[in-house]
């Protein structure tokens, strides 16, 4: 899903679509075999050309490791995705550190999970060295992590080369005041569709945000100092207790979560989008995917019917991760993810 990924915790941030599409629901075997972009990418790719053939299982053990001391990390690692893909193709170009690069962005500000991708490779290199990338292993290790939070297994394709520069400027994410006909070609142009959007923003079930994000929400919707009519009374009081209208001396920005059924409990689920239905979502990107034409149908099913939604997250997080990848003889194959070799 972060669903542009902004400041602070929260996840994947998207700009909601609220242009109909003739047709939304594309067949499952479409939506898998017609990723964006025309750039080979295999299954057990280390595997097969027996260069590391057991690359996913080391990646899985790290990721669990780490999850058992923080279960925020399915999150934080879908986050880094998000960012790094919608932005330059995923070529693992936000990992790069440095004065003016993506990580540095201000829409990145709050990008979590580096060290767990920086002692996967440290690990990889010295079982394989010069073999695994670091784009190939943050979309094993955010699969691996979303899966222990309750998300389904999907197979991840592999082959994917490291980009060789990184600039902030290049393009931003969209923010949630972007007009939608920005949004529609926007993602469009990155070769995912309503459904997709839709579906990736069902990862708020896991992440947090500051409630600077919806402090208009709250108390000054579209400059009306009324709150958005769209929420739940009884959610709104809620809210406003967690996220008060003046913060005290010395207090900073509370954290929320994004889906407070399924939150707390770091369970990736599909109770964000019944929250979505009954006016209780937090952000009002989420909001307005219960007026969209298409999204609230979208919606209506995921809410009624889990397996779908997770059948469909696969497919939406298997199209995403493969937008402008580099293959063959493009970029590199980092040693150390922060730096070009």
């Amino acid at each position: 899903m972060g669903m542009g990924m902004g400041k602070g915790g929260y996840l994947l941030l998207l700009p909601l679509l609220a242009l109909a599409l003739a047709s939304w629901w594309p067949p499952v075997a479409n939506a898998a075999e017609l990723p964006p972009g025309n750039k080979p990418l295999i299954r057990q790719y280390y595997k097969k050309l027996n260069t590391c053939a057991n690359a996913e299982a080391f990646v899985h053990h790290q990721v669990q490791s780490f999850w058992q001391k923080d279960k925020s990390l399915p999150a934080q690692l879908l986050k880094l995705v998000y960012a790094d893909c919608m932005v330059n193709g995923c070529d693992a170009s936000v990992l790069l550190a440095g004065p003016g690069t993506e990580r540095t962005a201000p829409q990145n500000a709050g990008l979590k999970g580096f060290e767990v991708i920086d002692k996967i490779k440290i690990v990889l290199e010295d079982r394989c060295p010069g073999v695994v990338s670091c784009a190939d292993i943050l979309h094993l290790a955010a699969r691996d992590a979303v899966h222990l939070a309750g998300a389904p297994s999907y197979p991840v394709y592999l082959g994917r080369r490291d980009g060789l520069d990184s600039k902030a400027g290049w393009v931003n994410l969209p923010s949630p005041s972007i007009s939608w006909d920005s949004a529609l070609a926007f993602f469009q142009s990155k070769g995912l569709n309503v459904l997709d959007m839709t579906t990736l923003l069902g990862a708020h079930s896991l992440g947090r945000a500051h409630c600077r994000y919806i402090w208009d929400r709250l108390y000054n919707f579209n400059n009306t100092g009324k709150p958005d009519p769209s929420m739940k009374k009884s959610f709104l009081i809620t809210m406003r207790e967690q996220c008060p209208r003046q913060l005290k001396n010395g207090q900073s920005d509370p954290l929320i979560y994004l889906d407070p059924d399924s939150g707390p409990n770091f369970q990736f689920n599909n109770t964000y989008y019944s929250r979505v239905l009954s006016g209780e979502s937090v952000l009002g990107v989420d909001q307005q995917l219960r007026y969209g034409r298409d999204t609230k149908e979208i919606t209506q099913e995921f809410a009624g019917n889990q397996e779908m939604f997770r059948r469909e997250f696969a497919l939406a997080m298997s199209r995403m991760g493969r937008i402008q990848v580099l293959t063959g003889t493009s970029g590199e194959i980092r040693r150390v993810c922060s730096r070009r070799n």
